[in-house]
């Protein structure tokens, strides 16, 4: 593999006590950790728009704004809150009681295509699609979605910390054509930019639902395509690693073909972002209880190069034992550098980077507070 010339990398950190900004040098070998941005505040989701230079986002929930979107245009030098930040529409209670539905975080935050600058959509609990059309300042409910007949049964399922909209997916090619995940409910496709939805799950594996072939109410964790071939699509699920080529409609598992003491449970997937049988996974224990820690307290990647035929073991820096770490959905991702750049953000407090993809680990960031997403910014 021939090294290119690597840009500068900032690794934005979203946790449970505020965000953070890592700097490295043109070799990807020193970093520098900014001062903490909105401390104490839980920052979700924090991206940077690839398509308008200086506009950064943060999906937060904030002790006495609530659940939020905090915006900047100056690439992070100031910060104001949305001034209409995703919610539902009111809804009068009902005679039975029934009362509509109330944002209580914005777990979400996806750039629109390439063609329509401004554009963002975010992800809700309870599940709901949002989209801005002013660099997040304003946020109106995707009807086509939010208010869809099989709304209730699409979302009635729900996780020990709710229902989460997450994975929104624009097909680089056509801007109408998305895909999102809910956890719990599945993966949803849309082809006329969100004004109906239909359910793509026909393969996933969900032990507690009776009948094996039901369309929705399964747990994705994370939902990806791939840039270089947007119709291979990954899923890292709650039952199992799947891959799909589309227009195919059935998920396999390729998780099967990890090792047997290891499992396929965890929460993020990435992708190579030129080798589309390239992807990294982050496998967690889900025996038993569901520790959600790493299996036997050793933390390692697995990687893929053929599709998910099989599965290689990277764990060369990472701690060898009793290390009881996890990597949420958000907190994994890579740069576009060529060796590839991994970078993943633990349950710990800790980053983690490979400047040679996966091949060896370096901590470049410790005792954070609990690290809730990562993404890459390149310059």
């Amino acid at each position: 593999m021939t090294a290119t010339k690597v840009k500068n990398v900032n690794v934005l950190v979203g946790t449970r006590k505020g965000a953070f900004v890592l700097t490295s040098d043109t070799g990807r070998k020193k970093w520098e950790q900014s001062d903490p941005i909105f401390l104490g505040h839980i920052i979700h989701h924090f991206a940077a728009d690839t398509r308008t230079a200086g506009v950064m986002l943060m999906a937060a929930k904030t002790g006495h704004l609530g659940p939020t979107v905090f915006r900047s245009t100056d690439g992070g030098t100031t910060w104001t809150e949305a001034s209409k930040p995703p919610a539902f529409a009111k809804v009068e209670e009902t005679p039975d009681g029934k009362k509509g539905r109330v944002v209580e975080r914005v777990f979400w935050l996806t750039q629109g295509h390439d063609s329509q600058p401004g554009v963002w959509y975010a992800g809700t609990s309870p599940a709901g699609v949002f989209i801005s059309k002013d660099d997040g300042d304003t946020w109106e409910p995707v009807a086509g979605f939010n208010d869809n007949p099989m709304y209730e049964q699409w979302t009635e399922g729900a996780t020990p910390d709710g229902v989460f909209l997450h994975s929104i997916l624009v097909d680089p090619r056509d801007s109408n054509h998305m895909y999102l995940g809910i956890s719990i409910g599945g993966c949803f496709e849309s082809t006329d930019a969100g004004a109906s939805w239909k359910p793509l799950n026909k393969g996933i594996e969900a032990e507690w639902i009776p009948d094996p072939t039901v369309e929705f109410g399964h747990d994705p964790h994370c939902i990806v395509y791939h840039p270089a071939s947007p119709d291979r699509l990954y899923q890292q699920n709650h039952c199992g690693i799947y891959k799909i080529d589309r227009p195919s409609d059935q998920w396999i598992r390729i998780g099967r073909n990890m090792p047997e003491g290891v499992g396929d449970i965890g929460f993020p997937i990435v992708v190579h972002p030129t080798n589309v049988d390239t992807a990294w996974v982050f496998p967690m224990d889900g025996t038993e209880v569901w520790p959600r820690t790493s299996p036997e307290g050793k933390p390692a990647a697995y990687v893929t190069t053929n599709g998910g035929d099989t599965w290689k073991r990277q764990d060369k820096g990472l701690p060898h034992k009793q290390a009881y770490l996890t990597v949420k959905r958000q907190a994994m991702t890579t740069d576009k550098q060529n060796p590839v750049g991994l970078y993943f953000g633990t349950t710990g407090g800790e980053v983690w980077a490979s400047a040679d993809e996966g091949e060896t680990w370096e901590c470049i960031a410790r005792h954070l507070p609990e690290v809730y997403s990562l993404t890459v910014q390149e310059s």
